[in-house]
């Protein structure tokens, strides 16, 4: 954790001295929805159901492969969905973006490459929902569109909302930015569709069980071992992800003797800082994967995150899909 969410999970008492920045922040969140709901600003409707998948909370929760589940679940069950993201960190010099598996992820982000390698779905990125989405039926026949965040986009109107917490810390503090770390009141979670929880789940929340086994080569995907061949070896674990300790416990609950490296979220690598001058095998998430992958690393390794909601959750979507 950095020293603001080391505050935010253990209660600091010197946040109080935040909470009038949170107070007006509060405020202009509710206004803002409210100038949507009241129609003095402009909210648009797409052709096909959208599903937004996003949290009301900073740093990472587990939304992502959560998407992925969600994806190969719809097409399964006979959609033809696309998804949409921000494009975070992406440096393209014009928006939207389509996104393929190839795609460099300093231009349209890692999330969204990371995406298209796990799916292989259409996918456009872009900083306007609208124009990403219209973009995105364009070029793609989509019946479907799952948007990744977005939650507090209301330019964008949406048929279901579902919202991914951390089953361990849950709210943290409950306190809006900067004094705590929702980007909207807790009461949002009352108004969302679905609320999935990333761990142990509360009443009237889906359970999400989240595990990794495996490890695959980062020059041959293809190419993966069970977590367990490493053996007793150290190995080195970098993470450039929103809570990069919770991948490194799950390493450590695998028995593996790991050296932990935690970097930024959406972390621009180097192949200096990756270059330890031994010969211990690295271990990555899949986000950095995507933009490790170039750096010509030597017995790197990227670690696939499986996901398992509850089963009543796919239930409970194909119930709300049937209404819209």
């Amino acid at each position: 954790m950095n020293g603001l969410e080391d505050a935010w999970y253990h209660r600091r008492s010197w946040l109080i001295l935040l909470t009038p920045l949170s107070a007006l922040f509060r405020l202009l969140v509710l206004l803002r929805r409210k100038a949507y709901q009241w129609g003095l600003l402009t909210s648009t409707a797409l052709d096909v159901p959208v599903i937004v998948v996003g949290n009301i909370t900073v740093g990472g929760t587990g939304k992502t492969p959560l998407i992925v589940w969600l994806y190969h679940f719809l097409i399964e069950q006979g959609f033809k969905p696309g998804i949409i993201s921000r494009g975070y960190k992406g440096k393209a010099s014009q928006w939207p973006q389509q996104v393929r598996a190839d795609s460099d992820p300093y231009v349209v982000g890692d999330e969204s490459v990371m995406l298209a390698r796990q799916t292989g779905a259409p996918i456009a990125v872009g900083p306007n929902r609208v124009d990403t989405a219209q973009a995105l039926l364009e070029y793609h026949d989509c019946d479907l569109i799952i948007s990744d965040d977005g939650l507090q986009h209301y330019a964008m109107q949406r048929d279901i909302e579902i919202a991914v917490i951390d089953g361990v810390r849950r709210l943290w503090n409950g306190r809006c930015l900067p004094a705590g770390p929702l980007r909207e009141p807790q009461e949002r979670l009352q108004e969302v569709d679905i609320v999935v929880a990333n761990g142990l789940a509360g009443v009237r929340e889906f359970a999400m069980k989240t595990s990794i086994n495996t490890a695959c080569r980062l020059d041959q995907p293809d190419q993966c071992q069970a977590l367990t061949a490493f053996g007793a070896q150290p190995l080195h674990v970098v993470a450039g992800i929103g809570q990069p300790q919770r991948f490194f416990q799950a390493l450590e609950k695998k028995g593996l003797s790991i050296d932990v490296h935690a970097f930024p979220d959406h972390h621009a690598f180097v192949r200096e800082e990756l270059a330890f001058d031994d010969d211990q095998p690295i271990l990555m998430t899949a986000k950095d994967a995507v933009k490790c992958s170039r750096l010509g690393l030597e017995c790197a390794w990227f670690v696939p995150l499986q996901v398992e909601p509850d089963p009543r959750f796919g239930e409970r979507v194909l119930n709300l899909l049937k209404r819209v």
